[in-house]
């Protein structure tokens, strides 16, 4: 694990969570940084939402640190726009930064009401314990259902030399991508200017982030940062771009797996490939409808071949194509051949469905349009988690 060079971290317990645990969590940058940023569609959104997009705008994507809390969304209540701005301004006085430059985050209950003097008299003593190795305690402390912290990292070497990029996450639940999924942030050190850097994490987040789904729940905080500061003093130059976005799209599908992985009570990762359909977006959608629907998803669980819930998943996707030419592959056994049953074995198909990771092939005829999508099973313990989340 070789971090991206000119970034500190740091992570304490503000008090912001019931049980004591680390809830606030700095990520800084030694200088500021071109900086791409995507945020959640839905019409409901968290107050550090709404001011991160008016920092990245007002900083022409020039950023010195992430302020990430835990426990609490800062989303709907009284509140919540005065303890954002409050927060970035007293963490950028700190760190000598404009508050327009510090970009904000949260996740946690919705509707609750968070005291900004838990943040702001937690923020001395976070800035104080900056540290080029606590990475991993940023990780841990963004954290609220998850099971495990989740990381990635990539090495790449360019035209002038070697960039390092490394990425944190979390995600466990309320995960249905409409640009960006939970929280993530993901720093280089690579030198690249913000508007390139922008188109870079809209395509690598259509890859990644926006291809997964849990539970069909689009959250009101949803926020995906891309950082590059320049520290290793290689620019990334226009024969380089796209190695440095396969980089990056490698990282982001990493942390965008594991979330899925480890999706709330999940037992497996689904990988659903869809080829043929009218175009791309044709595919995505397909593939999503069938990722959300939570007959296939149960099935799966079960580890029931039942390939027929895929095929009407896929049939009101709003997406035009002939059922008659229609194949679906389940863990690479033939289940479905022109829309209709494919002779196969029940037994052995039911125990590869019993791996922790099941393959959905669907292929239709006539089209070039392909996409793929990453989903969970759903079990009983995803309702057994949600029933009780607040309490």
């Amino acid at each position: 694990m070789n971090l991206p060079l000119g970034y500190r971290y740091a992570a304490t317990y503000a008090g912001i969570r019931a049980q004591q645990r680390d809830d606030l969590a700095l990520i800084v940058s030694g200088m500021p940084a071109s900086t791409a940023a995507v945020f959640t569609q839905n019409r409901v959104q968290a107050a550090p939402v709404k001011l991160a997009r008016r920092h990245v705008k007002a900083s022409e994507g020039r950023m010195g640190a992430i302020l990430i809390n835990a426990g609490n969304a800062n989303c709907a209540t009284r509140s919540g726009d005065r303890v954002a701005l409050e927060s970035c301004q007293a963490a950028g006085k700190l760190l000598r930064y404009a508050a327009r430059q510090i970009l904000p985050a949260s996740t946690g209950v919705i509707g609750v009401e968070l005291p900004a003097k838990l943040i702001t008299k937690a923020l001395p003593t976070l800035v104080n314990n900056l540290s080029g190795d606590a990475f991993g305690d940023v990780a841990r402390a963004i954290l609220t259902t998850d099971l495990v912290a989740k990381q990635s990292f990539a090495e790449v070497t360019l035209s002038r030399g070697t960039v390092r990029i490394a990425g944190l996450t979390k995600g466990s639940g309320m995960i249905h991508p409409n640009m960006a999924t939970t929280l993530g942030f993901v720093m280089t050190d690579a030198q690249i200017a913000p508007a390139p850097l922008a188109k870079i994490l809209k395509r690598a987040n259509g890859a990644s982030y926006s291809a997964i789904s849990v539970d069909g729940d689009t959250s009101t905080n949803d926020t995906l940062v891309l950082m590059a500061n320049g520290a290793s003093g290689v620019r990334v130059l226009p024969a380089d771009l796209e190695i440095f976005e396969a980089a990056v799209i490698t990282v982001l599908q990493d942390l965008a797996k594991q979330i899925v992985r480890d999706g709330e009570g999940a037992k497996k990762l689904i990988t659903i490939e869809v080829t043929g359909a009218p175009t791309d977006q044709g595919a995505a959608a397909i593939a999503r409808v069938i990722a959300n629907s939570p007959l296939v998803k149960t099935a799966v669980a079960g580890s029931d071949p039942n390939w027929g819930r895929i095929l009407c998943a896929a049939g009101y996707a709003g997406v035009p194509f002939d059922p008659a030419k229609v194949d679906i592959d389940l863990q690479g056994v033939a289940v479905c051949r022109g829309g209709l049953g494919a002779p196969f074995e029940e037994a052995d198909l039911k125990t590869k469905m019993d791996a922790p990771d099941c393959l959905i092939r669907v292929a239709i005829k006539g089209g070039k349009g392909r996409a793929t999508f990453w989903t969970c099973d759903l079990t009983h313990d995803y309702i057994r988690i949600n029933a009780s989340y607040r309490t």
